[in-house]
């Protein structure tokens, strides 16, 4: 079965024709040539699959294309405006957070939105104080970040450049 859709994907409108069972990541990858966010574990376990759906991480593998229709998507190709790198992207670059790669697409979807939580004041299982707000620490940092695995082990610096953006 299949369905007729609209999928507003990094500012541009794509009317589209999938399965009803198809996968967000499978349509972004298959069939809009979008493959910046990765198949990992196809499980949602490891974040590879990261994107932004209305400004909220979603994990883009348990996600059903059909459920997006007509709501913003952001992959981390979206993220870049007129070639000038979004913050968290030249912070990934200065602070070296990243080593092969394959996670950071959904590793820098995550943390912009995971700065944007902070900043709209949603605590974590971590905070402290959850009646102000959360200060962006590093254990706040990885709490929030726990659902993005990194296979080469770039977690300082991924902190690093999280902080550098979020404070």
């Amino acid at each position: 079965m299949t369905a007729d859709i609209l999928l507003s994907v990094n500012g541009d409108e794509r009317p589209i024709t999938v399965d009803t069972r198809e996968t967000l990541l499978d349509t972004l990858r298959e069939h809009l040539d979008l493959i910046g966010a990765k198949k990992g574990c196809d499980h949602g376990q490891c974040g590879a699959c990261t994107v932004l759906v209305d400004g909220r991480r979603v994990k883009s593998c348990l996600t059903l294309t059909v459920t997006v229709d007509d709501r913003e998507i952001t992959t981390v190709e979206g993220l870049a405006v007129d070639g000038a790198l979004h913050p968290m992207q030249a912070a990934f670059v200065e602070r070296d957070a990243f080593q092969c790669g394959y996670c950071t697409p959904g590793q820098l979807c995550s943390a912009v939105a995971m700065v944007r939580e902070v900043a709209d004041g949603w605590p974590s299982a971590v905070t402290a104080d959850v009646s102000g707000p959360a200060a962006l620490d590093d254990d706040e940092i990885r709490e929030r970040m726990s659902g993005n695995l990194c296979r080469c082990g770039a977690y300082v610096n991924i902190v690093a450049a999280i902080k550098q953006v979020g404070s």
